[in-house]
């Protein structure tokens, strides 16, 4: 893309410049947890963009999903929470809404938490046609230091929720 941009200093525009951008639509994830039960739900699966990651391609992630044609972020995570953990949200906290890669890419992510009946089990979610393989992991909320220090998390969304969820366990 070629565009210039409004100076800071001046009342002016920068040179013409040139600019990579991903094109992608908006997205929303959700942290699923149970105060009750003490322990919160994460997805593994196979990331591409993650692929040369020295750690792993299969990320732990928060639930989420693209938004479809005029689907609200809640309608989504509703879909996409049902599809990847076979759990139903009924109350939605939104904490953000943020550029996850503005310098390349234009996708706006919308975060929530939900607080749900987790299944005892884990299990393997997705769907099949859209080639999801997702593994739903359950983890107890004493396990939550652990995951911060072991270098598993490497996506900003996982990383925002779980912070959320930490200050949330203190606050009770």
């Amino acid at each position: 893309m070629s565009l210039k941009h409004r100076l800071f200093h001046r009342k002016d525009y920068s040179p013409l410049i040139q600019r990579e951008l991903v094109h992608r639509p908006e997205a929303a994830g959700v942290l699923l947890y149970s105060d009750q039960q003490q322990r919160f739900a994460l997805i593994e699966q196979f990331r591409v963009g993650a692929v040369n990651d020295p750690v792993s391609a299969w990320q732990l992630e928060i639930i989420a999903g693209v938004l479809d044609g005029d689907e609200s972020p809640e309608s989504c995570i509703r879909r996409e929470s049902l599809e990847e953990s076979g759990c139903e949200i009924t109350e939605l906290k939104h904490l953000f809404s943020f550029y996850p890669s503005a310098g390349a890419c234009s996708e706006f992510f919308h975060l929530y938490v939900a607080e749900v009946q987790l299944p005892e089990h884990g299990g393997v979610f997705g769907m099949p046609d859209e080639g999801e393989n997702i593994q739903l992991h359950l983890f107890d909320y004493s396990q939550l230091e652990a995951l911060f220090q072991n270098g598993r998390l490497r996506n900003a969304p996982v990383i925002m929720a779980l912070q959320w969820l930490a200050q949330h366990i203190q606050q009770r």
